[in-house]
């Protein structure tokens, strides 16, 4: 179905140079994939996973420029002689930020736009619409302005806009990145339905592969130097330099090859003849809360009404210095909502106090030094042609030295040509880049929005111990999450919002073990009512799963 022969990939350099200096994405790759396959395709950030679906659909040379040598064929035709156009009837694709691709105003007319371009009748059309609409669960959003939509709701229309045209080919850029739990798992069983029953090949790149890599048939692996090495998850997981969580048990238990669900994992311990338990000796990967501070941020009956949707009610909240906090709930639950509303972007009522002041009426060049958002869409932060100018003009708005900027991106492990256009970086590399010119003015409170997104597992760890550093320095960090994992890790509460009210507020462990929903998965393998992170598995001389040595206090693990 996709076979991809001799391929390699060369980009231009910035400066106008020919690819021929550059390092190619792709090196010399071939590799097939069969009708009714679920690949996934995995890697580092900025490997080339984009770089590689684009490719399978032609956007990858035609749309984004490059160099391409080698043949990829798609259902028997080639990308050098088939443009996107050509090729819609038998690909469809959904990029890293959805609403880039929407072309209409209303959901409805969205799902039903990629049909009428193919020439189907209205009555195939209309069956096609209410189908789609069942088959992901979005029947309540229809006449719904797509501007109106929470991040994971765009997702999901996205999706299904794709779906409706029925493609024999679906390629998804981090297809969960920005749902909840539960609509990740509602929409990949449905694309593993369409898999299973239709004979649908899928081919999606992810980054939190605790969510899809026990669906997943094959895995493709970039592990960064032009290669792709094809094969089953299990094996691929067991040597590759990414590693999920499973996967990083595994090496501490010497498992072979990796288990991909839970319950393999559990049976794996069954097999054994003994559970086996974990010593935690002490470990506490975060900072413990300050809960005599007193608050950094009050929020006091916070209501925030967007269009017709009551998305905020009466929400009363308190933040305080040296706390990392994670806020989630279900997509549309309020969450970036009240990121907006702490930053004083939104219309509410209610009181808002942060440090003393209104974040609504305080000068922004003010407003800096005390708050800052990293928002969910992290380009819209980033408007100059380089690297190199956007960190300079952090420093200079941020009164600080030069190289500040550079520095932090040092510290957060993400290493950019100064070069290079922000527009050209992956999702994860911009997002890196927007925190760092944020971070550089030393904000007191610090907002982060699905901050995830994009990023692997290295750069998650490395985030985990910036902001853990942040917050042992005395800010105020709140942070906006489905990504159970991260949360675990980083804060030490945890608040759950539910169709714009508080329903849930405590101390992370306790919050995210009461449900399985949030439950990281080490807990549910171990400990079904205690959180576990990938630093609690960590044994002297054993990885983190993220290219990271050892906790500070190991795990002794023990029949």
């Amino acid at each position: 179905m996709i076979t991809f022969d001799h391929v390699s990939i060369w980009y231009d350099s910035p400066d106008g140079d020919g690819p021929a200096d550059r390092a190619p994405v792709l090196d010399d790759v071939s590799f097939t994939i069969p009708e009714g396959d679920l690949c996934v395709v995995v890697g580092p950030t900025g490997v080339g996973k984009s770089t590689l679906l684009g490719a399978i659909n032609a956007l990858v040379p035609h749309f984004t420029g490059g160099r391409l040598d080698g043949q990829v064929l798609v259902d028997g035709r080639s990308t050098r002689d088939h443009r996107p156009r050509d090729l819609a009837d038998v690909v469809g694709f959904v990029g890293q930020d959805p609403i880039q691709g929407f072309v209409t105003d209303t959901v409805e007319d969205e799902v039903a736009y990629g049909m009428e371009q193919l020439g189907l009748g209205h009555d195939a059309m209309r069956k096609r619409v209410e189908e789609t609409f069942d088959l992901l669960g979005i029947g309540d959003l229809r006449r719904r302005p797509l501007t109106s939509l929470s991040g994971g709701q765009q997702q999901r229309v996205a999706i299904a806009s794709v779906l409706a045209a029925q493609p024999r080919i679906v390629v998804l850029d981090e297809p969960t990145s920005a749902l909840d739990p539960t609509a990740a798992q509602d929409v990949l069983s449905a694309i593993t339905t369409l898999v299973h029953e239709v004979g649908l090949t899928v081919v999606l790149a992810e980054h939190r592969l605790e969510r899809v890599m026990h669906a997943a048939d094959s895995m493709l692996w970039l592990p960064g130097d032009g290669r792709a090495v094809l094969g089953s998850p299990g094996e691929v997981l067991a040597h590759s330099n990414v590693v999920p969580p499973l996967a990083d048990l595994a090496r501490v238990m010497d498992w072979h090859p990796v288990p991909l669900s839970v319950r393999e994992a559990r049976r794996r311990l069954a097999a054994e003849g003994s559970r086996r338990v974990l010593a935690l000796n002490g470990h506490a990967h975060a900072p413990t809360p300050q809960d005599a501070a007193d608050p950094l941020v009050s929020v006091q009956k916070l209501a925030v009404r967007r269009g017709r949707v009551q998305a905020l009610g009466g929400v009363n909240l308190d933040f305080r210095a040296g706390e990392v906090s994670a806020v989630m709930g279900r997509n549309g639950a309020g969450k970036s909502t009240l990121m907006w509303a702490l930053q004083g972007a939104l219309e509410h009522r209610g009181s808002i106090d942060v440090a003393g002041t209104n974040p609504r009426t305080t000068d922004p060049a003010v407003l800096r030094r005390t708050l800052a958002l990293v928002p969910q869409t992290a380009a819209d932060l980033l408007y100059l042609p380089t690297v190199a100018q956007e960190c300079a003009q952090a420093d200079k708005e941020s009164g600080v030295a030069a190289g500040t900027t550079a520095g932090l991106l040092d510290e957060l492990g993400l290493v950019l040509d100064p070069s290079a256009n922000p527009r050209d970086l992956s999702e994860g590399q911009r997002l890196g880049l927007v925190l760092a010119i944020q971070l550089a003015a030393g904000p007191r409170v610090l907002l982060l929005d699905e901050p995830t997104r994009g990023l692997d597992y290295a750069m998650k760890h490395q985030l985990v111990g910036m902001l853990g550093g942040l917050a042992a320095r005395g800010t105020c960090v709140v942070v906006s999450t489905h990504d159970v994992e991260f949360a675990a890790a980083v804060s030490q509460r945890t608040v759950v919002l539910g169709d714009g009210e508080v329903v849930a507020d405590g101390p992370t462990r306790e919050v995210l073990t009461s449900s399985p929903t949030f439950a990281p998965q080490l807990s549910k393998v171990f400990f079904p009512r205690r959180v576990l992170t990938l630093a609690d598995l960590a044994p002297q001389g054993v990885g983190t799963g993220a290219g990271q040595p050892a906790a500070e206090h190991p795990v002794a693990v023990r029949s």
